[in-house]
């Protein structure tokens, strides 16, 4: 019987990589679906039990993989929890430098191992916080690259790219995984459960939700 296709996904157990993974699953089958989840030294620890929890209850395996030297390389407010997180000028001081490239380094060598071709990345540059490598024409910069310095086919898939996080909430509702997200990932940057509701990350989450559920209700009262 030939070998049945493979995905992997970047997974950190927030709203973005879990919506991939749902995805995935839908695509390629549960058991033909792999997540990767980085320990990079996030001061948000509390997306790794989040991301281990999920994994071990939808059945994916997961691989782990530490990358925590960045920090003795780059600073941010991500990494260092007594820095004030802003959102001053072009770039958030949340951004870490060369994070998502060494992501994508990082799992394609081991999608390779695995042969693996297809690779789901949760970044979007439509609601996102301005993060340069969070968009479209660096993940595909990055796919070229990574297909020539390896020799191999991959295929780096950005379902989120184009959408606001009131799509992505929409889109969850459709995988029939809107309860489960809403309830068992996490996104706040300052790692408090349930959310902070303040930092970036909580209020483009929460908004988005608001959105979408106000849509919703008046979808369902229209059906009425």
């Amino acid at each position: 019987m030939k070998n049945q296709p493979k995905a992997a996904v970047i997974f950190s157990g927030g709203q973005d990589s879990t919506t991939c993974l749902f995805l995935a699953i839908q695509e390629f089958g549960k058991e033909n679906v792999e997540v990767i989840t980085f320990q990079y030294g996030q001061r948000h620890a509390i997306e790794l039990e989040k991301a281990a929890w999920i994994a071990k209850d939808l059945g994916v395996k997961q691989t782990l993989i530490d990358t925590s030297v960045i920090k003795s390389i780059t600073t941010n407010a991500l990494m260092d929890d007594t820095a004030e997180i802003q959102e001053n000028g072009n770039t958030p001081n949340t951004f870490v430098d060369g994070r998502n490239a060494l992501f994508l380094l990082y799992a394609a060598i081991y999608a390779k191992s695995q042969g693996i071709q297809t690779i789901f990345t949760g970044v979007c540059e439509t609601d996102f916080s301005g993060y340069p490598d969070c968009r479209d024409v660096f993940v595909k910069s990055m796919n070229v690259t990574l297909n020539l310095a390896m020799d191999y086919n991959f295929n780096i898939r950005t379902p989120l790219m184009y959408l606001t996080k009131k799509e992505t909430w929409k889109l969850a509702d459709e995988l029939g995984a809107f309860d489960y997200i809403r309830e068992h990932t996490h996104t706040c940057y300052l790692g408090v459960e349930g959310g902070c509701h303040t930092c970036p990350s909580c209020v483009l989450r929460e908004k988005g939700l608001n959105e979408y559920l106000a849509e919703r209700a008046c979808l369902e009262k229209d059906d009425v």
